[in-house]
């Protein structure tokens, strides 16, 4: 379990993390998301010890990292799959690792064809993808077969296989009662991973539920019909004030009006409707309404 306590990080005049409290439980997969800029990077460094909080306290399973001798036993984590030596071979890289955690040499195979490495397991890191490099960070996050473990922005370079590979790893380990705490900034991928959200911005707590709950927030909600004459249901629902937005597929999406109210137009204007379905906001649109004020660098509208 990893517990943050009013966490703070100032730079400065910059305050990158601010009074953040938050608990990441064993059993789920927790993601961790906030716009660029929003502080999750150093978080996570503060988790691992790596950068001292300004104030505050963050603990795993109790206690500072940074008290844990032979630290791989007790958490893993990718932050950046580029920071290894290139001249190095997987097999040495984490064969150090191990030799320095009092890890088994046998991890080391395990692991490497665990994540599909074990064909290159003795060419030099250099040389690889940044998809191999990728799952060697997770390798190494597997080194210790940890408790606990930490993964920032894991999917950047896997093809989809690698993708599917990765998603059904995250829910094994939680699964088996691990705690996996993964940052990302896909929206759509975490609706297939996470159980739980942790969301901040600028460097303060927006959100920590269910995934179902955050994505209820979202206040758009719209609803998909389907109808032989959607000339004369646009007709009706927008002299109601909804809006109509008619869909590739012969649908129409109406927002401004339930689904209830909808059905009672058609019926008394005799419009047969093929289809009423609401749709709540997705994990994105609530993503992006939520957290629209914590944006460091907001885009302009296109010209």
């Amino acid at each position: 379990m990893i517990e943050a306590n009013e966490l703070t990080k100032r730079y400065g005049r910059v305050t990158a993390v601010n009074a953040l409290s938050f608990t990441v439980r064993p059993g789920l997969v927790t993601g961790f998301l906030g716009p660029n800029g929003a502080g999750k990077t150093t978080t996570l460094r503060m988790i691992l010890g790596l950068n001292d909080p300004t104030s505050g306290t963050v603990t795993v399973d109790g206690y500072p990292f940074r008290d844990r001798s032979r630290g791989l036993r007790h958490v893993g984590a990718l932050l950046d799959a580029h920071d290894v030596h290139g001249g190095r071979s997987a097999v040495a890289h984490l064969s150090a690792l191990a030799r320095s955690n009092a890890i088994p040499r046998r991890r080391v195979d395990e692991v490497l064809e665990e994540v599909g490495l074990a064909n290159a397991a003795r060419r030099r890191i250099g040389g690889f993808s940044l998809g191999m490099k990728q799952r060697l960070g997770i390798a190494t996050a597997l080194l210790g077969d940890p408790p606990v473990l930490l993964f920032d922005e894991p999917l950047n370079g896997l093809d989809p296989e690698g993708v599917l590979w990765l998603r059904g790893m995250f829910h094994r380990l939680a699964a088996e009662g691990r705690t996996v705490f993964v940052s990302s900034h896909l929206m759509t991928e975490m609706e297939h991973t996470a159980d739980r959200l942790i969301v901040i911005g600028r460097g303060e707590l927006i959100a920590s539920e269910s995934l179902t709950e955050f994505a209820a927030r979202g206040t758009r909600q719209s609803v998909t019909v389907r109808t032989p004459d959607p000339a004369a249901l646009t007709a009706v629902v927008t002299a109601e004030g909804a809006s109509v937005e008619p869909e590739d597929d012969g649908s129409c999406t109406v927002t401004g009006l339930s689904a209830a109210r909808i059905s009672e137009l058609a019926f008394d204007h005799r419009i047969m409707l093929h289809e009423i379905t609401t749709r709540s906001s997705s994990l994105e649109e609530a993503f992006m309404e939520l957290t629209a004020d914590s944006v460091e660098y907001p885009a302009g509208e296109p010209r």
